[in-house]
């Protein structure tokens, strides 16, 4: 098993210190890459280095750990607030963040929300080793048989272009998220993100070959928060960017 690694983005100086030294990141396969007191700062270190995981306060000095989380592109983050804003924590969804945790965070709450992210980061890369996709698009399960799995699947092909959780889907079904997405894993071999991003992913290959669309259009139009995840996303599953895709048709 890989390590993967972490950014802490917090401007409380005391908290940030008990994450870095208090939280037992080696002995769940995880490594601190850095850390920064403001959303400025955070948003340079994640865009230089990368990381698999990013857990910031939203409350940041510059720029919000949402604003950060945005602009930077980040896949995989988990918050933590001491603030119960709605809007915040509706924008934290449409962002894909993976949990939200209160402060003054419990210790054991926060390694446990790590290391379900981190387990679900290498399943992911696990199964998208048997993803295989041509220029014409990603080929999805066909013939779900699972009566429940079809119609998320229904619900995804008709609303790929809103924001989409994992909790539309439990509420559309009536089961929990924790069920969903073990069924869903079950039916389709890929989570319900993955998923979700595939569609996007085909959707936006002819709006990139036939239209003149712009990225940041195409983004919009095909459900992706912002034109920097569209490209990460994109090349994850396409072994090239969007713009490289469109110059080569």
């Amino acid at each position: 098993m890989r390590k993967l690694g972490i950014v802490l983005v917090e401007d409380e100086a005391l908290i940030l210190e008990e994450l870095c030294l208090t939280i037992p990141w080696e002995t769940m396969d995880l490594e601190v890459l850095g850390c920064a007191e403001n959303g400025i700062d955070g948003e340079r270190i994640i865009k230089e280095l990368e990381p698999d995981i990013v857990i910031t306060d939203i409350r940041l000095p510059g720029k919000t750990g949402l604003e950060m989380l945005e602009d930077a592109a980040v896949e995989h983050g988990i918050i933590l607030s001491g603030y119960t804003n709605f809007s915040y924590m509706q924008k934290a969804i449409r962002l894909g963040v993976f949990d939200y945790l209160q402060k003054p965070v419990d210790s054991a709450e926060l390694i446990a929300s790590v290391e379900k992210l981190r387990d679900m980061i290498l399943d992911e890369e696990k199964s998208r080793e048997s993803i295989v996709g041509s220029d014409m698009g990603i080929e999805l399960p066909q013939n779900v048989k699972n009566h429940t799995i079809r119609m998320a699947i229904d619900f995804i092909n008709e609303n790929y272009s809103e924001s989409l959780g994992l909790q539309d889907i439990a509420s559309l079904t009536h089961v929990t998220e924790n069920y969903i997405s073990a069924l869903f894993k079950e039916e389709t071999g890929m989570n319900f993100l993955q998923y979700l991003s595939i569609v996007r992913i085909n959707k936006a290959l002819p709006l990139l070959r036939d239209t003149g669309m712009n990225i940041t259009e195409i983004a919009t139009a095909t459900g992706f928060v912002t034109p920097g995840y569209f490209t990460k996303i994109f090349r994850r599953f396409m072994g090239k960017t969007p713009s490289e895709y469109r110059n080569s048709e």
